[in-house]
């Protein structure tokens, strides 16, 4: 013991007083409260240093009879709460009296009590042969005492049950207070002991009276054995009854003790019994428990003095491992109850040994048994004698995948998918989450039993990072458990296992020893393995490929890797292989893609041979892949360009501080990379480039290949040379062959760094087909040749971001304005030729969404054509750019089916009326002119309504492109051929009543254009809406026709008046007088120019019948001539004269 009493076993506060208000010994005195002459114990002054000499067996007589009141205020107490404040205030008294009284004793005997000497002859004094006699009354009162508070075990169930009472204001039972009145009984009496046996020095202390009355031995160290261990036992067996309650999921989070003074106790002995074992050579405290544990665990009675333990435990082995892992964490405070880094209790890893023997399935019980060897690998140095002890287990159950059922999927551990998730997953294994944190708390539910295993073993392997005799035990011993008979038999569950294990032993120790015996072994399998054997197969090797660092050669797992894939890929493409064996092809195929791709996004420098990664199964691969599979592998080879890129443009940065010799190894590693791309991708993709139906990512991947021709030229194939860059570009952006939709998606990758004049047509001819080009677009404009027209033009946009749309009609109106104001023949020639060099073959590029039946494909073909329509129409009416409008004209306006583009044409067509009839106008072309007139008759009969509808006659687009149409066009409709009336004759004359309401032309021949049919609908008609609406256009056309001639009356009108009469007048008379007098009600003058025609024809027809006056006809007549005036009349008396 050292000098200061301040060093004792038993420090003067509860070193667990902060974690809660339950202390071992409250209220412990200070040591200077007895360094007074006298001490008040239990209510009466006594001398402090003779009391315990003089007065040993009164002394404990008084304090035996506060116990006994104590238990007497707990047999008596009531559930009176009003009596719970004084009886709690009493027990406490009592409890503190017994304490003090036992810490006086403590003192005494560290103070006062000398060591024995031998007795001098002569007399001695009284006191002295007290003082001598004072050890062996001193052992009989302790082991009076023993036998008055009993055992833990034996305490009734009132008193037991204060172990679950929290704190309520400070009041508690007297129950409590006799519960823990026995805790700290049960430590005094052997920390007396303790310091009794120090003072003797070594000498026995015997009891002699009780040896004189039951002929029985008592010594110090006996009765220090028994009690402590009974104490020891009773403990266990109240975690035993704690342990009932636990779940395996709780076994690192949930404490052994049932309140922080048990806690405090268990802390007191390990510290006492590890003095005891230092200084006096006794018993370890491993070494007692293991004695307890051990009959425990096997099942064979214990040792006498271990009797008492409960016989009911639900599971001996698993509360073993569950005790000594507390033990072991205990073990880690210090003596005055702070937590250390250090450990204080020295390991027990031979005991350990002997569970982990024992250790069987369940993964239940295993994944708990192996979770606290975890914690005591991180509580203790880490024992190699154990992982090899748990590697015997699971060498022979590799091909389990653990499960607990009640956890479900939860407890299977994490699926890893990829080889960076599996190296991941290594990675977390090799470096476990401290105690108590919730990676090492959780684990229980978060991985199985053998991925806990591989954080011991990585553990284990760290202790010696010089790969010293522990490393090369451990790896002996892995590497011996497998052979080629092992590998076969593997599941996929123990193959996964299998790359687990050697990814966390490459991590540890020689990788390059490792991942070459992991190659060698994984080579034992059969080639015709199953596709989900390959898959893991591949993600483990490629696992071990990340994890190489820059100077150790890989070349030989690289190409096992591709010759492997190879063999898998020629599979693929065969077409005898069955449907369901391509589809598990397909998923190690996929996986590999995965997998290289990783390979790409984390190596840093190319130092891993992924070009032999990128082999010629590729060639095999990617013609055999349909859809949904070719979207992977084209995604995967993005992803490789694009790495590559961003690697290269890092080492670029970095070349200056690099030596020439490592750049040069560097551009060796790209160009081989490059070369891998060029052979075994680039003329799949060239194949692809023509499909109507080409996959997005096609484009992105050819962007990719551009990017390299220009950052390696030397890399691409010899047919593209000399210019690479420009050799791509032609096949993907500037080929007509090629889908509008790849070119749009194709070019945003390279516009950015690009001023080539050929991107502005293939924007506009892409832009026909696809909506979806804002970023193509925001480019575009920024291209100089594009900006100059905007500028000459003065239609640069003002918005920030303009709509694809809006800028497709700006650029159009911008070429057709800046055409408008050149004055040189020249240069009106040339601009010709740029304007048709910027939409190519426009029809072409269209066509696809007019077969493909899509409307807004459709509704937007013909809007963009029609906007080059409209503002290139002096452009169009050239004789360069005229064959391209009779183009248009056929394609669009006069297909032979016309059901999908109703709404198109609908929209569009009166712009491409007004175009048509501008540019016939201004050529005179007979070809056009005749275009026109089939274009009007064909979508005037198309448009027009079965019954008249006032609403569907005024959006007719022939109409509104009539509207705004020169004479050309209204003159090539509205004259109505043969005789016959035509049908929906209602709704052609509406037609032509509003086309003349909405115009108001003063031109005479325009205007009589269709006099002669409304005059014959007139005639012949009776159906009363004919008869109106015909009687309302004759008089438009009549009120212009008098209103133009301010000279006389119309010529023109009475050209056709006169043409009327000499067709009809011999067959349909009086119809024809009916009809005049419509006219002449309305304009008589010219009607009146025709009296002389009318009187001539009368006679004529009366002449050719031969009898005489027909009265019905002049009667008829003469109607017609009343209403003509004064030259009427005079007719009148004309006839009546004859």
């Amino acid at each position: 013991m050292t000098e200061d009493f301040s060093q004792s076993l038993t420090p003067p506060v509860s070193p667990f007083a902060a974690d809660s208000l339950c202390e071992l010994t409250p209220a412990r005195p200070q040591f200077l409260y007895y360094e007074t002459d006298t001490v008040e114990i239990f209510g009466f002054p006594w001398v402090t240093e003779t009391a315990l000499v003089e007065s040993t067996n009164l002394l404990f007589g008084l304090f035996r009879q506060k116990v006994f009141r104590l238990e007497t205020l707990v047999q008596s107490s009531s559930y009176d709460f009003g009596q719970a404040g004084n009886l709690h205030y009493e027990a406490e008294d009592l409890r503190q009296q017994c304490v003090l009284f036992l810490q006086y004793v403590k003192v005494f005997l560290y103070r006062y009590l000398e060591p024995p000497s031998t007795l001098e002859d002569g007399p001695s004094h009284p006191y002295e042969k007290l003082e001598a006699q004072l050890p062996s009354a001193l052992l009989e009162e302790l082991f009076g005492i023993t036998l008055l508070i009993g055992r833990l075990k034996d305490l009734p169930a009132n008193v037991h049950s204060a172990f679950t009472i929290q704190n309520q204001g400070k009041i508690f039972p007297p129950s409590w207070h006799l519960l823990h009145l026995h805790l700290d009984i049960h430590w005094s009496v052997l920390e007396i002991l303790h310091l009794l046996g120090q003072k003797m020095q070594g000498q026995v202390v015997y009891a002699h009276q009780f040896v004189n009355l039951t002929g029985e031995n008592l010594t110090d160290t006996s009765l220090f054995e028994d009690h402590l261990c009974s104490l020891l036992c009773d403990l266990t067996g109240l975690a035993i009854g704690k342990y009932s309650k636990v779940r395996p999921t709780e076994a690192v989070t949930s404490h052994h003790y049932l309140c922080s003074c048990t806690k405090e106790l268990w802390v007191l002995l390990i510290h006492l019994l590890e003095y005891r074992s230092k200084l006096l050579h006794t018993q370890s405290f491993w070494s007692y428990m293991n004695s307890l544990l051990r009959p425990l665990v096997s099942g064979k009675p214990a040792a006498e003095q271990y009797s008492g333990l409960p016989t009911h435990c639900k599971d001996p082995l698993g509360f073993t491992w569950w005790l000594v892992t507390q033990l072991a964490e205990l073990g880690r405070y210090s003596r005055n109850g702070t937590f250390q880094n250090e450990k204080q209790l020295e390991d027990n890893w031979s005991f350990v040994e002997e569970l982990l023997k024992l250790t069987c399935l369940p993964e239940e019980q295993v994944r708990m048994h192996v979770h606290c060897c975890l914690s005591l690998f991180l509580l203790w140095d880490p024992s190699t004698s154990a992982v090899s002890t748990l590697w015997d287990f699971y060498s022979k159950n590799l091909s389990g995948s653990f499960p607990v059922p009640w956890l479900g999927v939860s407890g299977l551990g994490t699926l890893c998918k990829t080889p960076l998730a599996l190296l991941e997953q290594a990675r977390s294994c090799c470096s476990p989450s401290p105690l108590h944190t919730p990676g090492h708390t959780q684990l229980y539910r978060s991985a199985n039993s053998f991925h806990i295993f591989l954080r011991v073993l990585a553990l284990c392997l760290t202790q010696d990072s010089t790969g010293g005799a522990p490393q090369r035990q451990i790896k002996g011993r892995i590497y011996s458990k497998f052979s080629s008979k092992k590998m076969q038999e593997l599941s996929e569950a123990g193959l996964m296992n299998f790359l687990l294990l050697f990814l966390v032993v490459a991590r540890q120790v020689e990788l390059e020893d490792v991942a070459g015996r992991a190659c060698e072994l994984l080579g034992y399998l059969p080639s015709n393995c199953p596709p989900g054997h390959r898959t893991l197969v591949w993600r483990g090797q490629l696992s071990l490929l990340l994890l190489f660092q820059k100077g150790l050669d890989v070349s030989a797992q690289a190409s096992w890797l591709a010759s492997s894939f190879n063999e898998m890929a020629k599979e693929f493409y065969k077409k005898t292989t069955e449907a369901s064996r391509r589809l598990a092809l397909w998923g190690s195929l996929g996986s590999y893609l995965e997998g290289v791709a990783e390979v790409f996004e984390t190596s840093t420098n190319l130092c891993l041979s992924e070009e032999k990664l990128l082999s010629e199964g590729f060639d095999w691969l990617l013609p055999a892949c349909r859809l949904s599979e070719l979207h992977s592998a084209l995604g995967f080879l993005q992803i490789v360009l694009a790495q590559r890129i961003h690697q290269r443009s890092v080492q670029s940065a970095l070349t200056s501080a690099w030596a020439a010799s490592a750049t040069s190894v560097v551009k060796e590693r790209h160009l081989a990379v490059a070369a891998a791309l060029w052979a075994h991708f680039f003329p799949f993709l060239r194949t692809l480039r023509l499909s109507q139906t080409p996959p997005p990512q096609l484009a992105d991947a050819a962007a990719g290949f551009t990017l390299l021709a220009f950052d390696l030229p030397s890399s691409a194939p010899q047919d593209l040379q000399p210019n690479p860059v420009q050799s791509t570009m032609q096949c993907f952006g500037w080929d007509d062959m090629v889908h509008p939709l790849l070119v749009t998606r194709y070019l945003p990758h390279l516009l950015q760094n690009s001023s080539d004049k050929k991107l502005a047509p293939v924007f506009l001819t892409g832009r026909a087909a696809d909506e979806q080009l804002s970023e193509l677009t925001r480019l575009v404009l920024k291209l100089p040749e594009v900006d100059s027209l905007l500028q000459t033009a003065g239609l640069q946009p003002t918005a920030i971001r303009v709509d694809p749309r809006s800028a497709l009609e700006i650029f159009v109106k911008a070429v057709g304005s800046v055409y408008s104001g050149l004055q040189v023949l020249s240069e009106r020639s040339a601009m010709v030729t740029r304007a048709l060099d910027y939409i190519g073959d426009i029809l072409k590029h269209i066509k696809p969404s007019l077969i493909n039946k899509n409307h807004e494909g459709i509704q937007l073909a013909y809007w963009a054509v029609g906007c080059i329509v409209k503002h290139w129409s002096p452009l169009l009416a050239t004789s360069k750019a005229q064959q391209l409008l009779f183009r248009i004209v056929d394609g669009l306006l006069l297909p032979h089916h016309l059901t999908q583009q109703d709404k198109a044409l609908r929209d569009s067509l009166p712009l491409y009326l007004q175009v048509m009839a501008s540019s016939v106008s201004q050529s005179q072309g007979i070809f056009l002119k005749k275009q026109l007139q089939s274009v009007t008759s064909r979508y005037l009969d198309h448009f027009l309504p079965a019954a008249p509808s006032t609403v569907a006659i005024a959006n007719h687009p022939v109409l509104l492109g009539a509207c705004e149409a020169g004479p050309s066009l209204r003159g090539s409709f509205l004259l109505f051929k043969g005789h016959a009336p035509p049908p929906r004759l209602a709704s052609v004359l509406m037609f032509l009543l509003e086309l003349l309401r909405r115009n108001n032309d003063t031109d005479p021949a325009l205007l009589t254009l269709p006099l002669p049919s409304l005059l014959r609908c007139l005639m012949l008609v009776n159906e009363p809406q004919v008869r109106k609406t015909s009687t309302d256009a004759l008089q438009l056309v009549v009120e212009r026709c008098a209103a133009a001639s301010t000279e006389g009356p119309c010529d023109q009108m009475i050209s056709v008046l006169r043409s009327f009469v000499e067709e009809n007048v011999g067959v349909y008379d009086r119809q024809v007088y009916s009809v005049l007098q419509t006219v002449a009600v309305l304009d008589s003058s010219v009607v009146q120019v025709l009296i002389p025609d009318l009187s001539l024809s009368l006679r004529n027809i009366e002449h050719k019948r031969g009898l005489g006056k027909n009265a019905a006809l002049r009667s008829a007549y003469m109607k017609l001539l009343e209403l003509l005036g004064e030259s009427g009349q005079a007719e009148i008396i004309s006839l009546e004269a004859d």
